[in-house]
């Protein structure tokens, strides 16, 4: 595996999957992202969180803990397979997971969820073919 890394930030690439990932920390949150190859080469080792931010939050969010004294810490677990394709994270969990239900109704809500949106139809419909 390949690294880079910054303030606040370290990203990933795992030449035996051809796979890039990214996260990002600081006070109050925890973000887990799958990005292209593009972002991975534009994101450069010592950025700063502010810079690095406009690149990476362009992937695909996989996850996302948040503990900001705004209210009750929670974690959205927007790919339940988060820990697979990102083996080398040092994930943060502070708080309640949230319920699948309320995952699929943000995704579809949200703007900033789009890339989620054909990945969460697709586990819901399994999910319902179950029950």
């Amino acid at each position: 595996m390949e690294f880079k890394e910054g303030g606040g930030w370290k990203a990933c690439y795992d030449e035996e999957r051809n796979l890039y990932t990214a996260e990002r920390g600081g006070s109050g949150y925890y973000n887990l992202y799958e990005i292209t190859s593009e972002i991975y080469d534009a994101l450069q080792d010592g950025m700063d969180d502010k810079d690095s931010f406009h690149l990476i939050k362009e992937g695909r969010h996989l996850y996302m803990d948040v503990n900001d004294r705004c209210g009750p810490p929670y974690t959205v677990v927007l790919d339940p397979d988060y820990e697979t394709l990102c083996p080398w994270a040092d994930v943060v969990s502070s708080g309640k997971v949230w319920p699948d239900v309320r995952t699929d109704a943000a995704v579809e809500i949200f703007e900033s969820e789009k890339n989620n949106r054909e990945q969460r139809r697709k586990r819901r419909e399994e999910r319902e073919r179950k029950d």
